[in-house]
């Protein structure tokens, strides 16, 4: 409990009822209650007059460009803004479809699971053997009807296989992923440029 002055009202009210009291000890001292000192009536501030404020409108500064709903964006576009770990004028020509894959493993009708065990595999035996450009086939996928209205993505090899590439162990032996020329499988397949041994 925290202790505070009495106001002039409680003091007085006290007072009264002091004097109808009785005292258990006649020679004991009284104590007086001493009226509490008028508080100094502080003066108002004034206030220095601030400049207007610029009119203020809601959304006034929102970019109006409206965004689509696909917040990840296409796997073309994600492996496309990859930064270029390789030599720049050989990743242009690669990605020209100059360079010669000197392998490639085509992934067309298997499940993810055995997808991502035959493709592990080829990439380790790939970089063992010292190659440095191989071709990974994955094909777009099948177009499928799309009645619901959670959009479907078309193509799960297409979709997985990018993700599995920066997952161990195959992420130590990659350099540089992009997309196919369009002689090699186009948007179907990837070119995977495999660091030296």
């Amino acid at each position: 409990m925290t202790r505070r002055k009495l106001s002039e009202d409680e003091v007085a009210l006290w007072r009264k009822v002091a004097e109808t009291a009785e005292r258990l000890n006649p020679a004991a001292k009284s104590h007086d209650l001493p009226l509490p000192k008028p508080k100094p009536q502080k003066k108002p501030r004034l206030r220095e007059a601030s400049p207007a404020l610029p009119a203020f409108e809601v959304g006034s500064r929102a970019s109006s460009e409206l965004r689509g709903h696909d917040l990840l964006g296409s796997v073309s576009d994600r492996v496309a803004r990859q930064p270029v770990q390789m030599d720049k004028k050989a990743f242009g020509r690669m990605k020209r479809g100059k360079l010669v894959p000197e392998g490639k493993i085509d992934l067309h009708g298997m499940t993810a699971d055995q997808a991502h065990g035959a493709l592990t595999g080829f990439i380790m035996r790939s970089h063992g053997e010292g190659k440095r450009l191989v071709l990974v086939i994955t094909g777009k996928g099948k177009s499928k009807r799309d009645d619901g209205p959670i959009p479907t993505r078309r193509g799960v090899l297409k979709h997985q296989v990018p993700q599995w590439f920066a997952l161990p162990p195959m992420k130590s032996c990659i350099l540089q992923v992009a997309e196919a020329h369009i002689k090699h499988g186009g948007t179907g397949a990837y070119y995977v440029y495999l660091r030296r041994r």
